[in-house]
């Protein structure tokens, strides 16, 4: 009988520090049980899967030490060169973490937070899993950029994911001004993320380059206790300007109208 590949939800507290949030606070008890039983995980960094785990064993305690435990990391792409580009080439390394479910044992596979597959490079794990016929089991847990559009009250009935923009300030803001004609003509929200310490820059690149109806909401630190949406115009937000913390994620939502 063939194991399964669990997609395991991690919380958004990555990276922040001093921030750590309760467990059961953001994940189900279901998740973390079912965390608690696995014994082979694919992950991005096994040193904060570990992490994960001991706040796992905590709530629900491990049935096997963490010691013994088999922690994969996912393959990484060429320097220069991006994971999608690249993941046909790498098609063995991938089908190899599925090993353990050809032997019968399940598999857990986990982002550095929030959902495994959403803007993570697992989803060419599960595209591996699924070509391969083993069951694929996602579990509830928090993503950051469905809490960012339930909270902007932008429009959730249309949107697209666009990822980062460019770094450089020529082709960011002829991106921002792109995506803000495509939101115009299709009436969808857009969404996007950015590194933290470049959260103020792509900011600035935002309000400079958006017209003034266009709304704008920024979600910061979400679940965290310090976490706060502001969803206003472009103008609004001009006019009152609010600085963003360089160590926090945020997700950016633009909707023009």
């Amino acid at each position: 009988m063939s194991g399964k590949l669990y997609l395991v939800p991690n919380t958004l507290d990555f990276g922040v520090a001093d921030a750590e949030v309760d467990l059961q606070a953001v994940l189900p008890l279901h998740a973390i049980q079912i965390a608690a039983r696995l014994g082979y995980w694919a992950a991005e960094n096994a040193k904060t899967t570990r992490a994960f785990l001991k706040r796992v064993d905590a709530v629900t305690p491990l049935t096997q030490p963490l010691q013994s435990l088999q922690i994969t990391e996912l393959p990484r792409p060429p320097k220069g060169q991006t994971a999608g580009k690249t993941a046909g080439d790498q098609s063995k390394a991938w089908s190899e973490l599925l090993a353990p479910t050809h032997a019968g044992h399940d598999v857990g596979l986990i982002s550095e937070a929030g959902l495994p597959a959403i803007a993570d490079p697992g989803a060419h794990l599960v595209a591996a899993a699924h070509a391969e016929g083993i069951e694929v089991v996602p579990l509830s847990g928090p993503s950051s950029l469905l809490l960012a559009l339930a909270a902007s009250g932008l429009n959730g009935q249309s949107f697209a994911f666009v990822g980062y923009l460019p770094v450089d300030a020529a082709a960011r803001s002829a991106r921002i001004r792109e995506l803000e004609a495509l939101s115009l003509r299709q009436q969808q929200t857009q969404l996007m993320i950015e590194t933290p310490y470049r959260n103020e820059a792509l900011l600035q690149a935002l309000l400079t380059q958006l017209k003034p109806q266009t709304r704008l909401s920024v979600s910061c630190g979400l679940s965290l206790a310090q976490g706060w949406t502001r969803s206003a115009t472009a103008a609004q937000w001009r006019a009152k300007p609010q600085s963003l913390p360089d160590k926090v994620p945020a997700v950016f939502a633009l909707l023009a109208g």
